[in-house]
């Protein structure tokens, strides 16, 4: 059985830089989408809106009164 030396390091160098290429490709991603990612995902929401199962006095529909009718909403404005 003969070996290249020659074709060994030619695919040794092409191993090593294929992972290196893959580790710098991942490293990318990662900052990436630490950069596009919301800061807090699950913050309280402000302004007017208002949690659906949260029991506020002040509802925007004041004549439903029922989690039904809250639910129903919901789902029909698709929020």
């Amino acid at each position: 059985m003969i070996f290249s030396y020659r074709k060994l390091l030619v695919r040794l160098r092409f191993m090593l830089l294929f992972m290196t290429l893959t580790v710098v490709l991942y490293q990318v991603m990662v900052v990436l989408t630490s950069w596009i990612e919301p800061v807090n995902r699950y913050r309280a929401p402000a302004g007017n809106s208002v949690k659906v199962f949260g029991q506020h006095e002040h509802a925007s529909f004041p004549e439903s009164d029922k989690m039904s009718d809250r639910l129903r909403l919901f789902y029909w404005y698709g929020e």
